[in-house]
């Protein structure tokens, strides 16, 4: 027999199916946009456990799953992701990804198990009042998933009046926690500098336009508007990350060429400075070029910023479950978490998932979410229900 759990306590048969879980996940991972098999694999686990209500669609695939109280009060909202990444895994594991090309090398199949362990919970022990909601929301890694489940008309209901995430980070050692208010993570935005001249024969380059000059000066020149390297209100990288210039061709002078960079600054109002420095540098090349210009924009994610209340709810969490943590990381990378902040204070905490000194990072073909991380996030989300809602 094993012990029946309470509060925040999961029984072994707990893990072993939370697990079990995680690596069905890992093992049938879905892009961004598409994560409806995913959807489907949580919403029937956490079906068993008899919420009052499993929202399904919101924004897209997302799954909002609704435990609720007795009495009446407020609304606290647990976030995780659905999708995975465009990577082909080399991993060892015996569940490693069945899709080619595809994924869960952020651990986004991590953070979903750990909401499910909450499920189970709750499933059990209802909290006193109010509502728990357990959101997994689709299209984290392209910036559109926030805002879409946001948009959603069916969210008004779910409205929360406080939002907690979590990330695993290789940038901290196997179950360190990092807590922060303020900013933890940089804004970022993607930026697509289209260049269009005229092609002509390669024998005869001048009587055509050419995007050559401009993009090798662009190389060299959306970098440098770069500063510093300390993550403060003056930090800024641009990043290049895909350049293209004409035909696979010798017989042919190029008439169109695309450069792509990384936006990212501490925060927005940081953002919307270098977007304009960007924009204003691509139309200048442009025009001494000769060239027409169009520049986009896709991936945009705002900066995440930890609200002291939120902050002071997880510290509670932790020091209940007796879960050692520290302060200090502000991410270069973004998260599509940033956008709660406008609807409820929020915050995420960070915790290690590097197990050894030269382990992989995220987003590595080789990276693997560690199942050891499953029992202290459930237990910490589970641990911050109780202290809001009981």
């Amino acid at each position: 027999m094993h012990p029946q759990p309470h509060g925040t306590e999961l029984a072994t048969n707990d893990l072993d199916r939370l697990i079990l879980l995680r690596r069905q996940l890992h093992r049938h991972p879905e892009l961004s946009g598409s994560e409806h098999r995913t959807a489907a694999a949580v919403a029937e686990f956490l079906a068993a456990t008899r919420p009052d209500e499993i929202v399904t669609g919101l924004g897209g695939h997302g799954v909002a799953v609704v435990y609720s109280g007795a009495d009446t009060g407020p609304t606290l909202l647990l976030r995780a992701e659905l999708d995975a990444l465009p990577i082909t895994e080399v991993t060892e594991v015996s569940y490693r990804s069945e899709h080619d090309g595809v994924g869960h090398q952020c651990g986004h199949d991590g953070h979903m198990t750990v909401l499910a362990g909450v499920g189970l919970l709750l499933g059990r022990r209802r909290p006193t009042r109010g509502r728990a909601v357990l959101l997994f929301q689709p299209s984290e890694e392209n910036a559109v998933g926030a805002a879409a489940v946001l948009a959603d008309p069916a969210f008004e209901r779910l409205h929360p009046d406080l939002a907690l995430a979590l990330h695993n980070l290789t940038s901290l050692p196997l179950g360190q926690v990092v807590l922060d208010e303020g900013v933890v993570n940089c804004a970022s935005r993607g930026v697509r500098v289209i260049l269009d001249g005229e092609p002509t024969h390669a024998s005869a380059p001048e009587g055509g336009v050419s995007p050559a000059t401009a993009i090798a000066r662009l190389l060299t020149s959306l970098p440098a508007l770069g500063r510093g390297t300390e993550i403060d209100s003056d930090y800024r990288l641009v990043t290049v990350t895909h350049a293209a210039l004409g035909e696979r061709a010798f017989g042919v002078a190029p008439g169109h060429g695309e450069i792509w960079a990384t936006l990212r600054t501490m925060t927005d109002d940081g953002m919307d400075a270098l977007r304009a420095d960007a924009g204003h540098l691509a139309v200048d090349v442009a025009e001494q070029e000769g060239l027409r210009v169009t520049v986009e924009e896709a991936d945009v994610f705002h900066h995440c910023e930890n609200h002291p209340a939120a902050v002071t709810l997880l510290r509670r969490a932790l020091d209940h479950e007796g879960v050692p943590h520290t302060t200090g990381v502000v991410e270069r990378g973004s998260e599509d978490f940033g956008r709660f902040r406008a609807v409820a204070p929020s915050a995420m905490f960070f915790i290690g998932s590097r197990r050894s000194a030269d382990g992989p990072d995220l987003h590595h073909p080789d990276f693997d979410f560690p199942d050891q991380l499953i029992d202290t996030g459930t237990r910490v989300f589970a641990r911050a229900v109780r202290e809001f809602l009981d």
